[in-house]
């Protein structure tokens, strides 16, 4: 059986100042690519003794070795061309305040060529953490539905793929493959970031999707079967494979979608075939707890109660209220917990400091233990 973590985190870490530096070097030419993996193993093992000290029973690398979090497939591939995406996400601060529109990952690129890929997402990261990493470590990637949501422009990829599934079987592909090759050399938690599900809560943004011809509802039901592609034809008794669903995180507290998640839940958590669904429930804006009332029994659902976007530390009282209250929608045992999103999803990171990382961290720790008896 794969172990049931009481305690995760969604994976990104804040990076120290010497390797935001030695990135930027490398990015100028003025570091070569060897030094810079010194640098990063370097940080990696600190962050790994972090998360130990910390208490938590997963690991992560902190997504130390990328740009930003789905940076391993857009280094993966070529076929990226320059162009503004397809909808326009508007960034809002922690107090809601307008930010203008995101920034994307993928450095103002859509897909513009078939795809082809030029090496594999994530073995360099992989390879480190099997030797490195104190206990379970996880590896994530970003979704399908991601990477066409941000990538698919009418007009531009239709030239080159006939139609939008048709780019959701391709990138489906290229990520079942790394999925496969993962679980063959043993990594035992896989993450699947970021699908796009969200872009079908917010009125606004299913119009813009509709304005430039493409239907929501279908897009909902092509990602949910994209999505699935990657998850089927595993050994769920000694592998997780779970999906964590963003709102935004693009640094310095941004965000950028607000609404339940009723809209979708009853289609996206009863027909998406993951193990463990990560989902943020860290402010007001991710609506009431009643969605999951759609999850399968044999799912669990990681409650993101604790905000990586303020450096306040949440009252442990508040935060067993929260889990209290969910477990009237799904039972305890289905339940977990972590803080809402990765610390830095990007390069520049959310506001705290790393002693205010590692106390929200160790809230996750102190308050599954108080809940399930155990962090793990």
């Amino acid at each position: 059986m794969a172990p049931e973590f009481r305690a995760d985190h969604v994976g990104s870490l804040l990076r120290p100042p010497e390797l935001l530096e030695a990135h930027q070097a490398f990015e100028r030419g003025q570091m070569a690519l060897d030094a810079l993996r010194r640098v990063e193993d370097k940080a990696i093992d600190n962050a790994l003794e972090m998360q130990k000290q910390a208490g938590l029973p997963i690991f992560s690398d902190g997504e130390y070795r990328r740009s930003t979090w789905a940076g391993d497939f857009a280094d993966a591939v070529d076929g990226y061309v320059p162009g503004e995406p397809p909808v326009v996400l508007h960034w809002r601060g922690i107090t809601g305040e307008p930010r203008g529109e995101a920034p994307t990952t993928t450095g103002g690129r859509i897909i513009g060529e078939r795809l082809r890929q030029r090496q594999r997402l994530t073995a360099h990261e992989a390879a480190y953490l099997k030797v490195h990493a104190p206990g379970p470590y996880k590896v994530t990637m970003p979704s399908p539905s991601y990477v066409v949501a941000r990538g698919y422009k009418p007009g531009v990829t239709d030239k080159v793929y006939s139609s939008r599934a048709e780019l959701l079987d391709d990138v489906s592909r290229i990520i079942q493959a790394e999925v496969k090759a993962l679980v063959d050399e043993g990594v035992r938690y896989i993450q699947i970031d970021n699908p796009h599900y969200p872009d079908y809560i917010d009125a606004e943004r299913r119009a813009q999707w509709s304005a430039i011809g493409i239907d929501p509802d279908t897009a909902l039901a092509e990602d949910i079967v994209a999505d699935n592609a990657i998850l089927a034809g595993f050994d769920r008794g000694g592998v997780t494979l779970a999906m964590h669903i963003c709102r935004g995180n693009g640094g310095q507290a941004g965000w950028h979608t607000e609404g339940s998640y009723e809209p979708i839940a009853e289609r996206v958590f009863g027909q998406v075939n993951v193990d463990r669904w990560l989902l943020e429930y860290d402010s007001a804006r991710a609506g009431g707890f009643e969605p999951l009332r759609f999850m399968p029994r044999d799912h669990t659902v990681v409650l993101g109660l604790v905000t990586t976007k303020a450096a306040t530390l949440e009252e442990p009282d508040a935060v067993l209220r929260r889990i209290e209250e969910a477990s009237r929608y799904l039972p305890l045992e289905n339940l977990a917990l972590s803080p809402q999103c990765g610390f830095a999803s990007v390069m520049a990171g959310n506001p705290l400091t790393q002693d205010e990382q590692r106390r929200k961290l160790e809230l996750v720790v102190e308050t599954a233990q108080k809940v399930w008896g155990s962090a793990s």
